[in-house]
């Protein structure tokens, strides 16, 4: 009976391993709050930004760890941290900046944060109809406040989240995503979603995702970029992978952050074609994944909907 029980706990190990891995890739350090401030997509998927030099490729994504968030990202407030805003979202249709505290438990602002994939937090804006989407890595000020330079938003319903692991506290090495709904005044009018589909164009470059992610299980997921018909090899390191992936749920907008398993090595023009991921989507449904890749200084964001059963 010993072969079936080491290969029974081998199946364990493997599974409990790659839902970490979907929702942790924390790195070792804990930061300042400090990090770039630009928007990695603006109101509409489809659109690129350049961001100049890529970032260190040293992160080892056999090295991930740290303890994971339980949930669906759709709470303002876990073991007593909270996000509060300052103020709401800019005017319809006029950049401007968006600011906040995270308060730990006891109501101080929390300044202490880990770093994951090379930023103390992570700050989406995406609307309810999943039409927008912004990721950026705000700056924090010595009291706590951080800004968050948001591109122009069209009117209607918009969800802000924050992902962040404190760095002292009871929450200490917990990785969490606190959001909260938000609303840009004007006329809105909501965007159908996209049908699902396997594939997307984005900047002259075709994305494939391939793999059947079936609700609540650990799936494995393939990532290709191609260009003209040929596929794409020097994808370059973007916050220490080749690529970042989040996913939000239609009609909730729960929160998912998956990771690629192919760890970065040294210098540029080493990545793609073919990513793999690790998929555990907790619910059913259509779900509308935003793949962020960087080619030549300048970064992609390709969008498509996934249907996960």
């Amino acid at each position: 009976m010993r072969k079936p029980v080491r290969r029974t706990l081998t199946s364990l190990a493997a599974t409990t391993a790659l839902a970490l891995t979907l929702a942790a890739c924390g790195s070792g350090g804990s930061g300042s709050g400090s990090g770039d401030s630009k928007a990695d997509m603006g109101g509409m998927p489809g659109m690129s930004t350049s961001s100049g030099a890529s970032n260190s490729a040293t992160h080892d994504m056999s090295a991930m760890g740290g303890n994971a968030t339980d949930g669906d990202g759709l709470a303002a407030e876990q073991a007593g941290y909270r996000l509060d805003p300052i103020g709401g979202l800019p005017a319809a249709g006029t950049p401007g900046a968006f600011t906040f505290r995270i308060t730990a438990p006891g109501g101080a602002p929390l300044t202490a944060f880990t770093a994951e994939q090379t930023k103390d937090l992570h700050f989406y804006a995406v609307r309810s109809d999943l039409s927008g989407f912004q990721h950026l890595h705000p700056t924090m000020a010595a009291d706590g406040t951080w800004t968050a330079p948001l591109a122009a938003l069209r009117p209607g319903a918009w969800r802000v989240y924050t992902q962040l692991t404190p760095a002292e506290g009871p929450g200490k090495g917990t990785m969490m995503v606190l959001s909260r709904p938000l609303t840009v005044p004007g006329q809105a009018a909501d965007t159908p979603l996209p049908a699902a589909a396997e594939s997307t164009t984005v900047d002259g470059y075709t994305v494939t995702v391939a793999g059947k992610p079936v609700a609540g299980q650990a799936v494995p997921l393939t990532v290709t970029v191609s260009k003209d018909g040929r596929p794409v090899t020097d994808l370059q390191p973007y916050l220490d992978t080749y690529a970042h992936l989040t996913a939000f749920h239609a009609g909730d907008q729960a929160f998912a952050h998956l990771h690629p398993q192919t760890p970065v090595g040294t210098g540029t023009g080493t990545g793609g074609p073919s990513l793999p991921f690790h998929a555990e989507l907790p619910k059913a449904g259509d779900w509308r994944l935003f793949l962020q890749f960087q080619t030549a200084g300048t970064l992609h964001t390709a969008a498509l909907t996934l249907k996960v059963s």
